[in-house]
């Protein structure tokens, strides 16, 4: 396996790690299990947990710069519609969901905050590049997210069954958008 390949796999294996775990429950060890390689491996290829941390959530978030850039690659209009659908496709896969929250609560770190900050406002950016939104539509396209963001962490489509008001809330959120 190569170097890259290597880099990879571990990758993946921290955002595996780090979504069930966050940051301070999780250890190089566990992520280094994961992947099937030693922990001094990883610390060797990353050198702290907070780098590997970090390299794991730009991952998570060059990932969501990817799709909303295959949305302005595929052509026509790149409306927040169009970018909110591939938004949502793309945290179907919940460990990107629960890694990019887990470093959105570590923005007060001293260490870990800018770097998460530093990722945010490329999406911010990018969201208003593509769509040539004004900041209060921006505002406005990231507070939908960060409401889609809170539902699906809490399970509520899987649990919408259980309560009139939560299958009313994924109706009106997330069906429309195709979760």
């Amino acid at each position: 396996m190569s170097a890259e390949d290597r880099r990879d796999q571990v990758l993946d294996a921290a955002v595996a790690a780090f979504a069930e775990g966050g940051y301070t429950g999780t250890t190089t060890d566990q992520v280094a299990r994961r992947a099937g390689v030693s922990q001094p491996y990883v610390v060797r290829m990353f050198g702290t947990k907070q780098a590997l941390f970090l390299a794991a959530h730009e991952r998570v978030m060059a990932r969501l710069g990817e799709a909303f850039a295959e949305v302005a690659r595929a052509g026509g209009d790149q409306t927040a519609h169009e970018l909110a659908q591939a938004y949502v496709q793309l945290i179907k896969d919940q460990d990107l969901l629960r890694v990019m929250q887990h470093g959105f609560s570590l923005g007060a770190d001293p260490d870990l905050g800018p770097a998460v900050r530093a990722s945010f406002l490329r999406v911010v950016r990018q969201i208003r590049e593509l769509t040539g939104a004004t900041v209060e539509e921006t505002r406005d396209f990231l507070a939908q997210g960060m409401l889609i963001n809170v539902l699906v962490a809490l399970q509520l489509p899987e649990h919408a069954g259980d309560d009139p008001d939560a299958a009313a809330l994924i109706s009106c959120v997330l069906e429309k958008k195709g979760f």
